[in-house]
Order: structure tokens, then sequence, then C-alpha cells
């Protein structure tokens, strides 16, 4: 014990040493010396302002979700009551504590991170609360039956550098559609090489006049440019546009069953979940299908509930005259599917989501495909984000314009908001290697973060990472061994979506990358240093961290609590990139070395037999 607190003491004897006295450095009396000693005689005074901080937030969100069930209720509310105790907490500490520059300076990056992490931790458990009790949701919609008179249904496939085979397998399901009134008019864009799209047109001109193939040397804006030329080609009679994939085989019974939605005149879109096939033998391809089937299981889900769905460029039914009236396909946006139902509703058209699966395709082909096409869809997305700026954060609305309702706002921020955590790990991560070489190299200028700081960042993944599983364990209909390789492969593509939402951010010119598929892309081999070639910059990123980590233990002090936490926190930060490189070396093993379907079990018998 001493008299007196000296803060100059860090230098030399870390955290603890400033902390010896009971007067505090300015001579006052740290504790009443006739009672009993309390850690934080605060205490008292931070949980009331706590409790009265979380309680209008609590009364106005049990009030807008009454029809909820009891349980879902109490967990967000004792969510938004932590969430305010943390608050109360950090903002606390820089008045208990003896900060000097370098302190102030960690707080400006360190607030802001963990301030972002309360909030993708409260939309995340709005998701949570509102799917893992049955009974919340109130919009859902299913199959229904065909109107007397069926309107007639132009479908489009915009398809470039693709296998002839596979695109000729998605025209051969259409061609067995259970419907009937519709075309389907095939757009091959920007192949240059004649062995790929003169056998689809080679195939396409053997059907009867509803199939019409294109082929366009030479077209701009890509996708969407080829599914606008597809629209001023399409039978002006033709009420409905559906849009499919190249690499999609659609059951029979697709327009049959959804194009009923549209007898009430405001339905613009009727989009069904997009569906994997032939991944059961392969382990990679299994763990793409489960982590896909998330979303369309749980986000689009919470999304329908307040009309707030992604629409995407395959098995999506639109009307075709809200298409042609309010802009047809964006050239602007590499995500122009998303972008468009966006502007559907904001014109005051409403969206359905029917979670029946109508079409199957094909998982992309190897981990960098998988990653690229990720990469491709949070730029996306942040294109969206910009260009629509005013409507989505202000509330803004083009004169006649309906405009977005609250929710759909809320939902197309914080939808994307768990990819801009991606985008913070990545900043975070940058930060935290530069503040550990410079406790590394010069110790009497830089100190460990403030402890209380780095629990809550502990305590955040800790909760992310259990509220994701469970979610996935009680929605999708997959082992738990599906769902932790979902995990595996979620966390993997971290990376890739940091870099493409500061792409997005930054206004770089986007380049539609086709995503490879029908063994395209496929580069199999087990060697490790093609995982480590194929995520150099990954690689890149453990490395530096577990460098960090052996700086750290070595200057580290014997049963020193901060230092341990700080390596912890490196460590976890380093998972994103070791999840890259073990899914970079699972997809390149062959398929069916990792099947445990019964399926592949005979087969690997039948591989083993004498016979």
């Amino acid at each position: 014990m001493e008299a007196i607190d000296q803060p100059w003491k860090r230098a030399t004897e870390v955290g603890v040493g400033a902390y010896w006295g009971i007067f505090d450095a300015e001579r006052h009396a740290k504790f009443d010396l006739s009672r009993a000693v309390v850690a934080d005689p605060a205490w008292m005074f931070k949980a009331l302002l706590a409790g009265a901080l979380a309680l209008i937030p609590i009364v106005l969100f049990a009030r807008r979700f009454a029809h909820w069930r009891v349980a879902s209720r109490v967990f967000m509310a004792g969510l938004i009551q932590d969430s305010m105790s943390l608050v109360v907490w950090m903002v606390a500490i820089p008045f208990e504590l003896y900060m000097r520059a370098l302190d102030w300076l960690s707080l400006l990056v360190l607030v802001p991170s963990v301030s972002i992490m309360v909030a993708l931790l409260l939309v995340h458990g709005l998701e949570f609360a509102e799917l893992y009790w049955a009974g919340n949701l109130r919009r859902v919609f299913g199959t229904v039956p065909m109107p007397e008179r069926a309107p007639r249904v132009s479908i489009h496939l915009a398809c470039c550098n693709e296998q002839p085979e596979m695109v000729i397998a998605t025209i051969e399901s259409l061609r067995a559609l259970d419907y009937p009134d519709f075309e389907v008019l095939v757009v091959d864009n920007n192949t240059r090489d004649p062995a790929l799209w003169e056998p689809v047109k080679a195939f396409m001109e053997t059907l009867d006049a509803r199939f019409r193939f294109f082929h366009l040397p030479s077209w701009p804006g890509y996708k969407a440019g080829a599914l606008n030329f597809a629209l001023e080609q399409t039978d002006p009679k033709a009420e409905l546009i559906a849009v499919v994939d190249a690499d999609y085989l659609v059951e029979p019974n697709w327009l049959r069953d959804l194009v009923g939605h549209f007898q009430a005149a405001d339905v613009a879109v009727v989009q069904s979940p997009q569906a994997n096939r032939q991944w059961s033998g392969s382990l990679w391809r299994r763990m793409m299908n489960f982590e896909y089937d998330g979303f369309f299981r749980i986000g689009m889900h919470h999304r329908n509930e307040r009309d707030a769905i992604i629409q995407h460029g395959t098995m999506a039914i639109i009307r075709a005259s809200a298409l042609r009236e309010h802009g047809c396909w964006s050239t602007w946006c590499i995500c122009e599917d998303s972008e468009l139902g966006l502007r559907l509703m904001r014109a005051g058209l409403r969206t359905i989501y029917v979670d029946q699966v109508m079409g199957r395709g094909l998982t992309p082909d190897g981990f960098a495909a998988f990653r690229r096409q990720r990469r491709r869809w949070a730029l996306g997305a942040m294109q969206i984000l910009r260009g629509h700026a005013a409507a989505l954060f202000l509330g803004r609305r083009k004169p006649g314009e309906p405009g977005l309702d609250r929710a759909q706002r809320f939902h197309f921020v914080a939808g994307w908001t768990g990819w801009f955590g991606d985008a913070m790990h990545l900043v975070f991560t940058f930060a935290a290697m530069f503040w550990t070489i410079g406790m590394i190299a010069a110790q009497h200028i830089f100190s460990l973060p403030i402890v209380l700081y780095m629990i809550p960042v502990l305590l955040l993944f800790v909760c992310k990472a259990l509220l994701g599983p469970l979610l996935y364990l009680r929605r999708v209909p997959g082992s738990v061994a599906d769902v932790l390789g979902a995990a595996l492969a979620g966390m993997a593509l971290s990376h890739g979506i940091a870099v493409g939402v500061f792409a997005g951010l930054s206004g770089r010119r986007a380049v539609f990358e086709i995503t490879a598929k029908a063994g395209r892309g496929a580069k199999q081999g087990s060697t490790v240093l093609a995982a480590l070639r194929e995520t150099r910059e990954e690689a890149g990123m453990f490395l530096a961290l577990m460098l960090c980590i052996v700086g750290m233990s070595v200057i580290r002090l014997d049963n020193h609590f901060e230092s341990a936490l700080w390596m912890w926190i490196l460590a976890l930060q380093s998972l994103p990139y070791l999840a890259a490189m073990v899914c970079a070396w699972v997809a390149q093993q062959p398929a069916g070395v990792h099947d445990r379907s019964p399926r592949g079990l005979r087969r690997r018998m039948r591989q083993l037999s004498p016979q």
C-alpha cells in the first residue's frame, strides 16, 4: 500500500503500479476509511442510469412487437438492457483511470469499434429473437392455385462463357415446365469462344418458336445489359418476366404454383429461394450449400416479415409493366437484381417470398470462386447504399413516390451490417497489429488497451458465435456438423467481404466476374502450398498476427492478465484468416473423399470391393 497513486509508475510497473494509493493523484480519498471497501463506489448510480436509459427502448420495443412470443420479448429486452449497461460502463471508464494522450488515442479506435459491435449484436439479436421461437412471423406465403387465365410469362436466361452442356440442361428443364403460356429467351453476351455458344444456338434451333436465342458478341452492361436486351425482345403480350440463371434446373410447377400471387395488383416480385444440387458428395460443396441455405431459411424470412426481401437474379418472377415503368435493370450496379427490388419497393409495390424450392443450381468451383462471388455481392451492396443513400438514411422520396417505410429502410441498412462488421474486423486487425508492434518496440510509449474495453470485445465475439449456430440448428435442416461447416465457410469469407465493402464505399468501378461453376474453375490437389497461394492475403494476415502473439509472449510479464487477454484477442482476430486457408485446402480435395452420406459410403465400398 502507498499513500498516493503515482501514474508515472505505469511505465515500469504496468497498470497496477499506478493504483497502490489510498488517495488518488489529486490527493482525494479513494475510499471511506470507516466503512467496507467497495470496488466501485458508484455502481448503484451506474446501474440506475443504465436501467433508466434502457427503459424507454424496452417499452417501445415491447409495444411494437407485442405479437411476439414472451420468450422472444424477454430475450430482446435483456439484450437491450445489457447493451445500455455496456454503454454506461464504457463512458465511465475515462473518469476512473489516469488517461494519457495515447490512451485517449486508443479510445478513439476502441469506443467506435465496440459501439459498432454492440449495434451488430442488437441487429443479430433481433433476428434471433424473431426466428428462434416459432409463432412470431405473420407474413408467410406459400404456393397458390394458378388463375383461370394464365398470364403469359417470358423467361429470360442470360449467360456468358458458360459450359454449353450446363446451359442446355437448364433449357431442357424450362422446356418441361407445366405451364400453358410461356416463352424462353436465351441471351449469350460477350462470349468470344464459338465452342461455348454455338452448341446452345444449335440446340435452340431444334425447339419450337417459343424458344429464341440471341448472341451478342460485344454488349455493355454485363448481365443487366443482357437482361435489358431480352426485355426489348420480349413478346408484348407477356405480363410477367421470370429470370433464371444458366446453371439452374427448375421444377415443372415453378410458374404454375407462383403466378397466382400476381392477382394482387400491387405485387411486383415473387421470389423463391436459391438452392443447390450435386453437393452431397463433396465436403466443401456441402459446406457451401448450408452456408447459402442459412440466408434463405433465416434472413429472407426475417426481411419478408416487413416486405424488405433481397431480390435475386434467379428464380424471380417480376411484373413486366413494373419492370419497364421503373427503369428496367440498372447497369451501374453490379447487383442489379437487389437494386431493382429496392426501386420497386420505393415505388410502393409489394414483394413476396415463398420458401419453396422451385429450382436448384450449382455451387461455385473452389474457394476462390466462392470468395469472389461474395466479394462482388458486398461491393454491389455498398453501391446500392451509396446510390440510394438519401432514401435509405434520410427517408427522402421523389415527387409522387411512396418511398420506403422505416422497417424497409432498417432492413436494407441493418441487413448488411454483418458485412460492415467484416470491414471493421479488418480495420481493427490492422490497428491491433500496429499497437502490438508499438508495445513490443516502445513499451514506455505504448501500453496495453484498458482491460475493461478488451473484455466486451471477447464477450461480443462469444455471443455472436453462439447466436448464429443456435439459430442455424433451429431453422436450417442440417446436422451439427453441417452447421459447423457452414460457420467455417462463412467465417472464411470475412476478408473477401471486407475488401468488397471498401471497394464499394470508395466508388471503385466494378467489373462483373462470372462465378466459375460446372467444373470450369475447379483445381483439385491436396497440397497445403496450393491452398496458401489461393489465400495469399489471408495467409499474410494470419502470419502477421501470429508474429504479434509471439512478440507479446516475449515481453509479457509472468501471470499478467492484461497481456494474456490481448493475446487472446489477437488469436480471435486470426480465426477468419485461418478459416480461409482451411477452406481453400478442403475445397481442393477430390469429391467423395469426405462424403459421409449413405450414398457416399456405398460408393467407397464399391471402390474397395475386389469385384
